[in-house]
């Protein structure tokens, strides 16, 4: 059966002319154009006599990156390449992806969005801003494809590790929405990236002249949740079955908007349910290089915001499908975050943080700060952790001397900071691996080089949520679903880690290389469809057949012919 995501001659019934056609980043081929399309089209003249292949004009763009001389300017020369022949840019990608894929994403990105004003060049995606929130409709009839996919939207508000953006914000579902091209095959044509801009309370954009967002302080309370509201009903209306990825919400915003909408729309948030799926699939496969079991674990998690209790829920899911109930399973997590540890005796947490708080019983006697506080090292120095998790955003948190008290206990230590930009990373993955001399078992947020230790070359797993949620966007257009559960979640991160590399060598990365991840995305977005069959929330296939409709669905960049090939 073909599916939405096949291209074939007849897509083409009124293909522009001469500059209309070069102008057009999804159609355009530039040097590629063969003699017949530049005649059909009016194109002759308009480009150099030779016609290349598209692995000659590969050779010619990477020259153009070499050229480059910062990280900032690379992404600028990929973002104007995507905007001018798309084709040609994800096959750039697609031949460099390990090189690449940090420019257009993290960490890159970040220092694009906090610079989004000043590199602006050509309008990607829909600013959907507070005083038009009466026209929204409106606004997403004026996208530039009628047929989306997937929708990535974020507020702007906590961008990675550097916070309130405002509207440039919006390089996050550009560079996101890239990624579901690249890796889960989702065709760029029907990606739309959106920005809700509820202005901004980061004065350094305000005060900046070039500054292109709306010039107002953050829309807060009831106010901002009638604006979501009202988004998400145009797009109910407007979209209709495209999957709504939310991104980049903060803290009080992104768990209530995910629980009121996950049953009304294909939906997930990313920054909860997609980090804790890779983090999942990482501690999965560490686990098994351990040689025990995720119900023996004892979890320590630096942080308790979104990212942190998506991680934990994430965790608790699979430790009760090992077979330990609700109550047990809560048992093996240590929560600490700024106020420290959770537990029941403090008034100040939050429903979801509740769930981890530890019984103040339990925690009777341990050390104290003076003003009352049971801190990370305190909790590390009176447990057995086996697992220790950062999303805390606060550099260097995991100390040498908490590192190797950690390791004095443990054989095989697994050990995650996960927070990024990698300013602030909670370690570094080489000190990691020299504080438990080279026991340790690491992953992070932000990319970090192999390290070298004891004759080695350890390489350091990156725990990107790039594992997950383009496999996330096949899977659900292959399949037809129309919910993202969080056993569908589970079903993922359990395929990435029946993938880990280090389940064949001890030595060797937790998460698979860059180079195998359109592969893995296949697999994953295989058991998602499996699963949300078995959850009745998509239509009914043979395995096989799924898996056929996953790779047609899997969206290769390469030229599509313009004319009719000759007889």
């Amino acid at each position: 059966m073909a599916t939405r995501q096949q291209t074939a001659q007849s897509d083409f019934p009124d293909v522009p002319r001469g500059m209309d056609l070069i102008n057009r980043q999804g159609l355009n081929k530039g040097t590629a154009f063969t003699e017949d399309e530049r005649k059909q089209f009016g194109l002759e003249g308009l480009l150099p006599p030779h016609v290349e292949s598209l692995e000659e004009q590969v050779v010619r763009a990477y020259e153009a990156y070499n050229r480059k001389d910062d990280d900032l300017e690379r992404h600028i020369y990929l973002r104007a390449l995507q905007d001018t022949n798309e084709v040609l840019f994800y096959r750039l990608l697609l031949d460099h992806i390990e090189e690449m894929t940090p420019m257009v994403y993290t960490p890159v990105v970040g220092l694009a969005c906090q610079q989004f004003s000043h590199i602006y060049r050509r309008p990607r995606g829909l600013f959907i801003s507070y005083p038009l929130r009466d026209s929204i409709p409106a606004l997403l009839r004026n996208r530039p494809n009628r047929e989306v996919d997937v929708i990535v939207v974020t507020d702007g508000e906590r961008i990675l590790g550097i916070g309130d953006q405002g509207a440039g914000g919006l390089g996050i579902p550009i560079g996101k929405l890239s990624l579901y091209s690249l890796i889960g095959g989702i065709r760029p044509e029907r990606t739309l990236p959106i920005v809700l801009d509820v202005g901004t309370n980061n004065q350094e954009r305000l005060n900046d002249p070039e500054y292109l967002g709306w010039r107002h302080e953050r829309i807060t309370g009831q106010e901002y949740f009638d604006f979501v509201d009202q988004f998400v009903q145009a797009v109910k209306q407007e979209l209709p079955g495209t999957c709504l990825q939310w991104e980049d919400f903060a803290t009080p915003h992104a768990r209530p908007i995910l629980q009121r909408y996950h049953d009304e729309l294909l939906t997930f948030n990313d920054d909860i349910q997609g980090t804790a799926s890779v983090a999942l699939g990482a501690i999965l496969g560490a686990v098994k290089v351990t040689g025990k079991n995720l119900k023996d674990q004892q979890i320590v998690m630096f942080g308790a915001g979104s990212a942190g209790i998506g991680v934990a829920d994430g965790l608790r899911a699979a430790i009760v499908s090992d077979g330990l109930s609700e109550q047990e399973a809560r048992s093996h997590f240590w929560f600490v975050d700024k106020g420290g540890l959770l537990h029941s005796g403090r008034k100040d947490l939050s429903t979801e943080q509740s769930v981890y708080a530890q019984a103040e019983g339990r925690v009777s006697g341990w050390p104290r700060t003076a003003n009352g506080q049971i801190g990370l090292s305190d909790v590390i120095g009176k447990i057995e952790a086996t697992v220790l998790i950062g999303l805390s955003t606060a550099f260097g948190a995991f100390s040498e001397p908490i590192v190797r008290e950690i390791a004095r206990k443990v054989e095989r230590p697994i050990i995650f900071p996960l927070s990024n930009p990698t300013s602030k990373s909670e370690a570094k993955a080489e000190d990691l691996i020299r504080w438990t001399d080279g026991r340790a078992l690491v992953a992070t947020g932000s990319p970090f080089a192999p390290v070298s230790y004891g004759g080695r070359t350890i390489p350091i797993a990156q725990c990107n949520n790039v594992f997950i949620f383009p496999a996330m966007g096949l899977a659900v257009v292959a399949s037809g679903a129309r919910r993202v559960t969080n056993a569908m979640m589970l079903a993922a991160a359990r395929t990435l880690g029946a993938n880990s590399p280090a389940l064949k060598d001890s030595s060797a990365s937790l998460l698979p290389r860059l180079t195998d991840i359109r592969r893995v995305a296949a697999e994953i977005a295989l058991a998602v469809g499996i699963q949300a069959q078995k959850e009745g929330l998509a239509p009914k296939t043979t395995e096989e057949e799924l898996h056929q409709r996953v790779m047609a669905a899997q969206w290769t960049p390469a030229y599509p012919s313009l004319v009719p090939a000759k007889l």
